[in-house]
């Protein structure tokens, strides 16, 4: 059984509805689909113990965005500003696009 597609990207802007972050909006740094991951800028911050090495000779301790569960998660819509499902439509020309279930604007 393969997973289904991840409908968020790099680079959107999301709200998080579940968990104890929830109400904030971020944008997103990273997407991990074989995970169903996501890593929002300033959201479920986490600190690491980090050894000194060449790259970062002081060390210590670090903070910084942990992954969050996708279905956690809604795309917030450019026009509208708010949290939308998102849906895939084909265009004329064959390709296919995200867009917003609420005010049915193109999201990319």
């Amino acid at each position: 059984m393969t997973k289904p597609k991840m409908k968020i990207k790099k680079g959107d802007t999301v709200k998080v509805i579940q968990g104890k972050h929830s109400g904030k909006k971020g944008k997103v740094l990273e997407a991990i689909p074989q995970d169903n991951r996501v890593i929002i800028e300033g959201i479920n911050k986490v600190k690491r113990h980090m050894r000194p090495t060449k790259g970062a000779p002081q060390g210590g301790i670090v903070e910084k965005e942990a992954p969050i569960n996708v279905s956690n998660v809604m795309v917030v819509c450019k026009k509208c500003g708010k949290p939308t499902r998102v849906g895939k439509k084909i265009l004329d020309d064959g390709s296919r696009k995200r867009y917003c279930k609420k005010c049915d604007q193109l999201l990319d």
